[in-house]
């Protein structure tokens, strides 16, 4: 099976006690409207950071400050393996800008589970439950 390495945002509004963090909801594809954390493909040659960096930038126009990874997620979908490192960040400059996403929210902890995470994300929810202020 395919690997395919990916990096993730979770973009909140402190690294150090995050009260809410940013979703997005998918604008293309089979998970089309299904919500994920910002990010995408680390290219060959990127580090996980500069991948994560150029990937925010290219979908929210936004420059992001990254904090530590907090998890690597492991996970098999039908047609291929995900490895996805996860980093907490803020916003250094800029307005989130949607450029591929159909939706985007800010949510609290009561909030985690208000919308349809993608499968691999959703592994996240229960860690960040603890992180959250």
């Amino acid at each position: 099976m395919k690997t395919i390495k990916v990096v993730a945002a979770i973009i909140c509004d402190n690294m150090e006690a995050p009260v809410r963090i940013f979703a997005t909801a998918r604008g293309y594809g089979q998970f089309k409207g299904q919500w994920e954390f910002p990010g995408g493909k680390v290219e060959d040659g990127e580090s996980p950071e500069d991948a994560l960096i150029r990937e925010i930038r290219e979908e929210l126009d936004t420059e992001i400050d990254i904090g530590r990874q907090i998890d690597k997620i492991e996970y098999d979908y039908p047609t291929f393996h995900l490895s996805m490192d996860c980093f907490l960040a803020e916003v250094r400059k800029g307005e989130l800008t949607l450029k591929e996403a159909e939706a985007a929210r800010w949510l609290t902890k009561d909030q985690l589970y208000d919308v349809q995470w993608l499968p691999a994300d959703l592994s996240l929810i229960a860690l960040l439950e603890k992180e959250m202020a």
